[in-house]
């Protein structure tokens, strides 16, 4: 029997370690996406690719990384000394394809121990419009692919890997930059394994970490025999594809018996053409999650929580994404409908405890463009001609924008506040304006949004940016048509809208999904749904 304080000990020491991980690659990371954004995610596993320890880093990347570094292990066997693997392929464990994931092997003594991942979500990883947030029918217009493979083997660089990847993005110094802060985070998660199975010994290190995920998984079952047994159903829509596509209909069936949990999405609409597909992993990662919110925060959520939850998905479906479909909004918009409809169904289980819907919605903004703003270097232009000495510097935005939380039985719900799947930040104005032609206009909450109720949904917020250069833009949002639902007698939030105005005034409405171009002058104003309010408004 593992002893207690130990086990606590152990687990302190791989958190920790995940979360220095985290500190290192916000650090050394080159592009606002992930230093200021903070859209990243770090974890250790064991010898067997299962999840041991994670930091507080984003649900989405967290309970889909398992799926990356199994579907490596499956490809490329166990991973030799010194070895490095990279995937961002959605139908192998990948979440969408900006989201790239580098996993690295842990020895100690000769004998693998385990693996140290970091997944990053990058700028820009190619594809028809700049940011890789694109509205797509082809996963090949949405960036490069990148199945799994060997980025270096034997400490040894594997140039056809990086170079393909470099020549198929827009800014590749800066995704080299990226890649290699991730390699640093990786480096400081082997390390910091390799001393504690030095402190310890590498038979202390199986034995207590198996421990650790039999005591999450003892957790989660007891949650799991809290929920009343029977079979809970709900459903919710998706409000377009960015094509043809209306309503399409995210369908869940929660069966709770024995102790287990199985949410079954079978019956949930085919697979569209825009880019609204969920790959599976993403999907199993939005129903752990759900699960993960009725565990008291001092759990360990790893590979033994999953363990008590069965997720079945329909091949072909919008939930399990098959190729060729598009699929990077599936990531950011139909990962936050799947944990609507999970939270619906433990609402009709759990009156008490479940809030009412939140945002339901990333609000993804994608711009870039090229601007004139990189000196030219030796030699000095000549007098009087003018912008000589500037080249075009091409550039790439990207960021999520806060909604509103929804109310629940214990209070309202937060103001313009990233939800559920998403746990990163805006990118801060100072650093936006610094590194673009872009000027903040406005960034606030939007009064009044939230649903009415007992206790009111949360606000949502107001983000306008000016444009100061010729760009070319996307929007990947949701919640534009089908308001996030109340819950015990709430009413919905406000649904969001999302407006281009151009330079002499006039507006634009865009769709929820939508690409556009603008010049200098122009504003794009996004406005985020409120969350929906919880019990009868007094």
């Amino acid at each position: 029997m593992a002893d207690p304080i130990l086990l606590q000990l152990t687990r302190s020491l791989l958190e920790a370690a995940a979360e220095v991980m985290g500190v290192t690659l916000r650090r050394v990371a080159f592009s606002a996406n992930i230093k200021e954004r903070r859209d990243f995610s770090c974890a250790l596993f064991d010898g067997r690719g299962r999840l041991l320890a994670q930091a507080a880093h984003i649900p989405v990347h967290l309970g889909s990384m398992p799926a990356s570094v199994q579907a490596v292990l499956q490809k490329l066997g166990t991973l030799a000394d010194e070895d490095v693997a990279i995937v961002n392929d959605p139908y192998a464990g990948g979440t969408h394809l900006p989201d790239i994931t580098l996993v690295s092997p842990i020895y100690s003594e000769g004998q693998l121990i385990g693996y140290s991942a970091c997944r990053a979500h990058h700028a820009d990883v190619g594809g028809i419009t700049p940011g890789s947030m694109s509205l797509a029918r082809h996963i090949d217009e949405e960036g490069h692919r990148i199945s799994p493979s060997l980025l270096y083997q034997g400490g040894q660089a594997h140039g056809p890997v990086m170079d393909a990847l470099l020549a198929a993005v827009r800014n590749p110094d800066e995704r080299r930059g990226d890649l290699e802060a991730q390699l640093a985070a990786n480096t400081i998660g082997v390390r910091a394994v390799q001393r504690l199975a030095g402190q310890f010994g590498r038979q202390h290190l199986a034995e207590y970490s198996q421990a650790l995920l039999d005591y999450s998984a003892a957790f989660m079952g007891r949650a799991i025999a809290a929920i009343p047994e029977g079979i809970y159903r709900f459903e919710d829509c998706m409000d377009d594809d960015g094509f043809a596509a209306r309503g399409i209909a995210i369908r869940v069936t929660l069966t709770i018996r024995a102790g287990r949990a199985i949410v079954d999405l079978r019956d949930t609409a085919d697979g569209v053409e825009g880019p609204i597909n969920c790959p599976r992993a993403v999907a199993c990662s939005a129903a752990y999650y759900c699960f993960a919110c009725l565990l008291d925060e001092a759990v360990p959520f790893n590979d033994g929580c999953f363990s008590m939850i069965d997720v079945l998905t329909r091949p072909g479906s919008l939930v399990d994404a098959q190729y060729p479909r598009p699929v990077v909004a599936g990531n950011t918009e139909t990962s936050q409908r799947v944990v609507d409809v999970v939270f619906g169904a433990l609402a009709q289980a759990l009156p008490g405890r479940i809030p009412a819907a939140s945002s339901g919605t990333m609000s993804s903004l994608a711009l870039g463009g090229t601007s004139n703003c990189t000196p030219k270097p030796p030699p000095p232009p000549s007098p009087g001609v003018p912008g000589e000495g500037e080249i075009p510097s091409v550039w790439t935005y990207y960021e999520t924008i806060p909604g509103g939380a929804g109310g629940g039985p214990h209070g309202c719900g937060a103001h313009a506040i990233h939800t559920h799947m998403t746990n990163t930040l805006n990118t801060p104005a100072e650093a936006l304006e610094l590194q673009y032609p872009l000027r903040v206009r406005r960034f606030e909450r939007w009064g009044g949004s939230g649903g009415a109720g007992q206790n009111a949904g949360g606000d949502g917020a107001v983000r306008e940016i000016e444009i100061l250069s010729d760009i070319e833009g996307t929007i990947l949002s949701e919640r534009r048509r089908f308001a996030p639902w109340g819950l015990a007698g709430g009413q919905p939030g406000s649904p969001g809208v999302n407006t281009l105005i151009h330079a002499d005034g006039s507006l634009q409405n865009l769709d929820g999904k939508a690409h556009f171009r603008a010049g200098p002058g122009c504003r794009i104003r996004i406005v985020t749904p409120g969350g929906g309010g919880w019990g009868t408004p007094p």
